[in-house]
């Protein structure tokens, strides 16, 4: 089966173009790095050309409101196009839990309207939504840091490592289309400020984590469910201690 990954080069796409390829399937990893550049259409149509399933994990390389909308927008528009053209049966996206919830972010406005785009169209679809990848950590640590303080948020997080995040990818693109949306999560719940202690203890990082219920997360205040799974959400084999026991080294 041909399958085409756009974004394929990214931290979840090159490993779902791996594990897709050793399944031996015809996998192309689309970037603009490999002339596929799904803003401006380039290389579009060649690549999709008898592609059964198509699976958009590109991500927009601005959070700013105004770009990641016009990212988004562009970017779907031009590929469910192209999809239409080439047949394609099955459009599959990445998208984050608790997306609806989080409105008050352009970002998150910018990937609700990517998910509705999705569901306009003609393809049909399935919508991953994501917890935080364990690998992400870093950033969030990064985003509440105040000298050599972290104000970060007490909302709870459900995060997964991103081999998880590309097996389920893997496994929806050699399904069937449920037209709907479904969930993916890590295996543990606890608040954000605990994980990224976690993670800056595992790093010998000296920083101090001060748990602020009001603090900001990427310019949105959360709650205890804002960034977790609902009901029955497919839940990664992966814990976070044990990634951690395992990266500490490239920490």
């Amino acid at each position: 089966m041909k399958i085409v990954v756009i974004g394929g080069s990214g931290l979840i796409g090159s490993k779902t173009v791996e594990r897709l390829r050793k399944m031996g399937h015809d996998v192309v990893a689309a970037s603009p790095n490999s002339g596929v550049n799904t803003v401006t259409g380039e290389g579009l149509a060649d690549a999709l050309a008898g592609a059964q399933v198509v699976v958009d994990l590109a991500n927009s390389p601005s959070f700013e409101a105004r770009p990641a909308l016009e990212f988004f927008q562009t970017a779907g528009r031009n590929l469910h196009a192209a999809e239409a053209t080439a047949g394609v049966g099955h459009h599959i996206a990445l998208s984050v839990v608790g997306t609806d919830r989080l409105q008050g972010s352009g970002y998150f406005r910018a990937k609700l309207a990517q998910e509705n785009l999705i569901k306009g169209s003609t393809i049909p679809y399935t919508i991953v939504r994501s917890t935080q990848f364990f690998e992400f950590m870093s950033a969030i640590a990064q985003s509440g840091t105040v000298g050599q303080a972290l104000h970060l948020s007490t909302g709870y997080l459900q995060p997964i490592a991103s081999d998880d995040v590309a097996a389920a990818m893997t496994e929806v693109a050699l399904g069937p289309p449920v037209n709907g949306t479904i969930e993916i999560a890590g295996p543990e719940r606890a608040p954000l400020s605990e994980f990224v202690g976690r993670f800056l203890k595992a790093a010998n990082d000296p920083r101090k984590v001060v748990a602020d219920t009001h603090a900001l997360y990427f310019g949105v205040q959360l709650n205890d469910q804002s960034l977790v799974p609902g009901d029955n959400p497919r839940i990664g084999a992966t814990r976070f201690d044990d990634w951690l026991s395992q990266t500490t080294h490239q920490i």
